[in-house]
């Protein structure tokens, strides 16, 4: 077994340096996906502090309307 740890383990600052340079795609993509749930917690209250208010749910259904139904005049194919 090698006694020889990794570079990130050694110096893990120099190495998040060296690989946003050399490999960028890789290195902001972790960064915004570890960014992400820290989000989900922080976010919602700021949101309503600043004033934004839960917005009404969509109506999933179309309401029926209660009692008799009226029966459409005048479209009869005859």
């Amino acid at each position: 077994m090698s006694t020889v740890s990794p570079a990130f383990f050694r110096q893990p600052i120099r190495y998040l340096r060296w690989a946003s340079i050399n490999k960028p795609a890789y290195f902001y993509s972790i960064v915004v996906g570890c960014i992400g749930p820290i989000m989900m917690v922080v976010v919602p209250p700021i949101r309503q502090y600043m004033g934004d208010e839960q917005r009404p749910r969509i109506p999933q259904t179309y309401p029926i309307p209660k009692g008799p139904r009226p029966r459409p005049e005048g479209f009869d194919d005859e």
